[in-house]
């Protein structure tokens, strides 16, 4: 089956910089769609960053100039550059592939930004 796993969440000092990524394995074509969303524990599921598989970038307000969207098609992996992070960052972050009639989704990494 298809699946998405994230990697390189972690701590991180306010003002700090990460980078996650997520490949995908299984039966797969290059998806149409990849992206990023986060979850802070009894808060609503929200929207981080897009990017279509010829490489058109979407960002959430809160991450623009902050955050960077990149892919790798023949790869299968999406990426996310964090810059500046801030305590309000701090969430579990999900990636996804979208092809044309269902998503799939990772199972989440956990990224902390504390002093």
């Amino acid at each position: 089956q298809v699946q998405l796993v994230e990697s390189g969440g972690g701590l991180v000092q306010p003002g700090g910089s990460l980078r996650l990524s997520c490949a995908a394995s299984g039966s797969v074509a290059t998806f149409y769609f990849m992206g990023w969303d986060r979850q802070v524990p009894g808060k609503q599921r929200e929207l981080v960053a897009t990017i279509s598989s010829t490489g058109s970038a979407n960002y959430a307000d809160f991450v623009k100039g902050r955050f960077t969207i990149s892919r790798d098609n023949a790869k299968n992996t999406v990426y996310l550059q964090m810059n500046s992070l801030k305590s309000e960052d701090t969430a579990v972050y999900y990636c996804y592939g979208q092809t044309a009639i269902v998503t799939f989704w990772g199972q989440g990494t956990q990224v902390t930004i504390a002093s």
